[in-house]
C-alpha cells in the first residue's frame, strides 16, 4: 500500500514540478531574458514580449491549471483501479 502511495505522489510531484517549469519559462524567460528578441514580433498589436509580460503568462498559467486538474483525474482514475483490484 505504501508504494503506491509513495508512486501517485512521486507522480503528483513530476506533474507539478514539469508544469511550473513550465510556467517559470512562460512569466521569467519570455517575459524577461527573452523580452528584447520577442519584441520585434507583434501578437494583436502589441510587442510579444511585452504581451507576454503583461497578459501572456496569466493565460499559460489559467491553462496549466487546467492540464494539472486533467493529469491529476488521470492518474486518480489509475491509483482507484489499483486500489480496488
Amino acid at each position: 500500500m505504501n508504494d503506491k502511495k509513495t508512486n501517485y505522489w512521486n507522480n503528483n510531484l513530476k506533474y507539478v514540478g514539469i508544469l511550473l517549469s513550465v510556467w517559470f519559462i512562460v512569466s521569467f524567460g519570455f517575459s524577461i531574458l527573452l523580452k528584447d528578441y520577442l519584441d520585434s514580433y507583434s501578437f494583436a498589436g502589441f510587442k510579444l514580449g511585452f504581451w507576454f509580460a503583461q497578459q501572456g503568462s496569466m493565460y499559460v498559467f489559467v491553462i496549466i491549471i487546467f492540464i494539472y486538474v486533467y493529469l491529476i483525474n488521470s492518474l486518480d482514475r489509475v491509483y482507484k483501479k489499483e486500489k480496488d483490484n
